[in-house]
This record gives structure tokens, C-alpha cells and sequence, in this order.
């Protein structure tokens, strides 16, 4: 019996953990998180996705967070040739009614210069600013890392965009 009560209150206890979610006002981000990187290196990319729930647009233009030098809103993208790119945007726009996705190998978000390791886990505080919304403080959650060959470990050159320690 004892084993059992264990068991499920340990899911209880993770539930929230799993699956977490910020609402504020007419926008939802719904379960930030971040691959864990590499203990050397030096950026890591957040994903989440974000719902808007009102008649409005809104804009995401801007990120904060203790965790590195410097936060930046991102997109990858890959062109006909296979070449891949990674390039500071803006914003990026939230439609009425829309969900957007910042996913691998699209719009994400780009913590640069890590102050300190990430470990699967943990989570870690940022604060989204949105154009209508104002900031939002949310919380990452550090994933199971990604396989080889995907953004974020190595498939990604990083080097040329000054993600090193100081951005």
C-alpha cells in the first residue's frame, strides 16, 4: 500500500511540473522550456507556445533573464540549398485567435553567454515582454537534452552570431 501512496502522490506532485502554463490577460504561454545544453556551452534556445485568446494582435519583442549575458527573440530558418541560418528578429507577431509555436527549427527564444550551467529539472525564470501585454514572468523548464545534429547542441553554428561569453 505504502509503495502505491508513494507513486501517486509523486504524480500529483509533478503534474504541475509537466505541464506548465502562464495566462495574462488574453495571451497563455503554455509550458516554456529548454533543452539542456551541453555543460560547455555557451547559448541555449527556449521554446513554449503561445496562445492568444482576444481580437487583438500582440507582439512578443523582447526577453530578459538572469540566466546569460544576453536574451533575444530568434528565428531558423533553412533555405533551398539546406544552408542554415539563425537571425535576431524584432518580434514576433501573436494573431487574434492564433496559436503561435516557438519550436526547433523556427522562432524560439536565445539565452547567449550562460552564466552558469543548465540542468535537466531545474527551472529557471525569465520574463517575456509583449508590444500590448507588457512583461510576463514565466518560468523554463530544463529538458532531456536533444540528440546530436539539432539545434542547440551542434547542428546550429552559433559562432558567428556572438553567442560566446559576451555576446
Amino acid at each position: 500500500m505504502k509503495p502505491i501512496l508513494s507513486l501517486v502522490a509523486a504524480l500529483v506532485l509533478a503534474a504541475p511540473v509537466l505541464a506548465h502554463e502562464v495566462t495574462v490577460g488574453d495571451l497563455q504561454i503554455i509550458h516554456p522550456y529548454i533543452p539542456q545544453p551541453a555543460a560547455s556551452a555557451k547559448a541555449a534556445g527556449g521554446f513554449m507556445a503561445i496562445v492568444n485568446n482576444g481580437t487583438e494582435a500582440d507582439r512578443l519583442i523582447g526577453v530578459e533573464s538572469d540566466m546569460a549575458m544576453k536574451s533575444e527573440v530568434h528565428e531558423s530558418k533553412v533555405d533551398a540549398n539546406g544552408v542554415g541560418t539563425m537571425t535576431h528578429v524584432e518580434f514576433i507577431e501573436i494573431p487574434p485567435g492564433q496559436t503561435v509555436n516557438l519550436e526547433r527549427g523556427g522562432y524560439h527564444v536565445m539565452f547567449m553567454g550562460l552564466k552558469e550551467n543548465l540542468t535537466e529539472g531545474e527551472m529557471r525564470k525569465a520574463t517575456l515582454i509583449f508590444e500590448k501585454a507588457g512583461p510576463v514572468e514565466v518560468e523554463f523548464q530544463i529538458e532531456a537534452p536533444m540528440g546530436m545534429g539539432e539545434m542547440g547542441q551542434s547542428g546550429m553554428d552559433h559562432s558567428k552570431m556572438g553567442h560566446g561569453s559576451g555576446g
